[in-house]
C-alpha cells in the first residue's frame, strides 16, 4: 500500500493517562512517544482538537528524506483510544495507512518486536477501539511484553510495572523500537521489518 510521500503520519504511542500508570507494561507506547519526542527536540502540546497530547515535527535526514510527523499520546484511557486518534488522523489529513500504533504485545517475548500493516487485534483493547474507529489498515510497531506468570491475570499483568530485572533493558529496548518507527517512517514496512522484526 503505497501513499503520498508529502502526505503526514501520525506516530501513536498507546498507554493510560497518569503517573500511575507511568511505567506499566501497558504504556510502553508512552515510552517510544517520549523518546522520539526528545530526538526531535520538542515537547507534547494539549490538542485543542482532540483528547490527546501532540508534537509536531519531522523525522529521518535532512532534506527529501524526512517525513512530517504528527506524534500523539491519547489522553482517553487505553480502551478508548480510537476517539482521540480518528480526531487527529481526519483533522491533520493524515492517510489511515500512515497511522502507526506503537504498543505492548503479550504474545511476543519481552523486547522483542514485530512489525506489519493491518490484522487483528489480538484482545489489545486500544486496538480494538482504534479498529473499530476506523478500520484496520493502520500499521502496528508491537512491543514484546511476554505472558504473565503462573496464574496471573492479563489485566493485572499488563497494569503491573516492568520488573526490576526487565528495567534493566527497558531503554535498550524502547530506544530499539523507537529506531523501528524511523526506519518504518522513512525507508517502508518492507526495509523494517527486515532489520528489527527480530
Amino acid at each position: 500500500m503505497t501513499t503520498d510521500p508529502s502526505a503526514p503520519w501520525l506516530i501513536v504511542g498507546l498507554g493510560n493517562p497518569g503517573p500511575g500508570y507511568a511505567m506499566n507494561r501497558h504504556n510502553v507506547g508512552f515510552m517510544v512517544a517520549d523518546l522520539l519526542a526528545d530526538r526531535i527536540g520538542g515537547s507534547f502540546k494539549r490538542a485543542a482538537k482532540a483528547q490527546a497530547h501532540v508534537l509536531e515535527g519531522r523525522i529521518g535526514p535532512m532534506g527529501p528524506g524526512s517525513r512530517r510527523v504528527v506524534l500523539a499520546k491519547p489522553g482517553s484511557y487505553m480502551n478508548l483510544s480510537g476517539g482521540p486518534v480518528t480526531a487527529l488522523r481526519d483533522f491533520y489529513k493524515v492517510p489511515t495507512a500512515n497511522v502507526v500504533a506503537v504498543h505492548d504485545e503479550l504474545d511476543i517475548d519481552y523486547g522483542v518486536l514485530r512489525l506489519k500493516l493491518g490484522g487483528g487485534d489480538n484482545g489489545h483493547n486500544g486496538l480494538k477501539s482504534m479498529t473499530k474507529a476506523m478500520g484496520a489498515d493502520y500499521h502496528r510497531v508491537r512491543f514484546g511484553i511476554g505472558r504473565p506468570p503462573g496464574r496471573m491475570q492479563v489485566a493485572d499483568f499488563v497494569l503491573k510495572d516492568f520488573s526490576s530485572a526487565e528495567r534493566k533493558e527497558l531503554d535498550y529496548f524502547v530506544d530499539r523500537a523507537a529506531d523501528a518507527v524511523e526506519c518504518l517512517v522513512t525507508e517502508g514496512l518492507e526495509r523494517a521489518q527486515g532489520t528489527y522484526n527480530s
